[in-house]
C-alpha cells in the first residue's frame, strides 16, 4: 500500500480517544448495551490500527505513545465511571489508578535520575491489562442484562485487585533492580 495512507493508524487511535466520551456517557446513563457496542468499536479500531502499523510499517512516534495511552484512558474511564455509579468500590479504582501512576512515576524517575527509559510492558503487566479488559467487559455484559453469571462482579473485583498488586510490585522490583545495577559503582 502507498505511503500516503500511513496516517490511518494514527487517525484510528485518535478516533478511539474520541470514543471515550460517548462510552463514558453511555455508562453514566446506564445504557450498558450501547457502552458495550462503543467498547467493541474502540477495540476494533485498536486491532485495525495495530495491524496496519505492523503490516505496512506505518509506525510513528505519535502512534507508539498515543496507542497505549488511548487504551489506558478507555480502561481508566470505565473503572472511574463504574466507581462513580457505585458498581465498583472506590478502593479498586484507587488501586488500578495508583498502579498506573506508580509505573509512570517510576518511569519518569528512572529516565531523569538513572538513564533512558524504554517502555517495556512485562508479562504480568500485559496479563493485568487483559484481566482488566475482560472484567470490565463481563461487568458491562452483566449490567446490560446479557448472559453473564452475577458472581463475575465480585470475582472480577478481587481478580483485578490481585493482578494490579502483583504487576505493580513486579514493575517496582524489576525497575528498582535495573536502576541499582546501572547506578552501582
Amino acid at each position: 500500500m502507498s505511503e500516503r495512507w500511513r496516517w490511518i493508524p494514527n487517525a484510528l487511535t485518535f478516533l478511539r480517544i474520541l470514543l471515550i466520551i460517548p462510552f463514558a456517557a453511555a455508562l453514566l446513563a446506564a445504557q450498558y448495551r450501547l457502552a458495550l457496542g462503543i467498547f467493541f468499536v474502540a477495540a476494533a479500531t485498536d486491532a485495525i490500527d495495530g495491524f496496519l502499523a505492523r503490516q505496512f510499517n506505518w509506525k510513528s512516534r505519535f502512534g507508539a505513545i498515543a496507542d497505549p495511552l488511548a487504551d489506558k484512558a478507555l480502561l481508566i474511564t470505565a473503572y472511574l465511571v463504574l466507581t462513580l455509579t457505585s458498581v465498583l468500590p472506590v478502593w479498586l479504582f484507587a488501586l488500578v489508578l495508583g498502579r498506573d501512576l506508580l509505573i509512570v512515576a517510576g518511569g519518569l524517575a528512572f529516565h531523569y535520575w538513572v538513564g533512558r527509559f524504554e517502555m517495556e510492558p512485562s508479562i504480568p503487566g500485559k496479563l493485568n491489562t487483559l484481566i482488566q479488559i475482560l472484567v470490565i467487559l463481563a461487568i458491562i455484559i452483566l449490567l446490560g442484562g446479557l448472559l453473564m453469571p452475577p458472581w463475575v462482579l465480585n470475582a472480577g473485583i478481587y481478580l483485578v485487585a490481585a493482578s494490579a498488586i502483583f504487576s505493580g510490585v513486579h514493575y517496582l522490583v524489576v525497575w528498582s533492580i535495573r536502576a541499582w545495577r546501572v547506578k552501582r559503582p
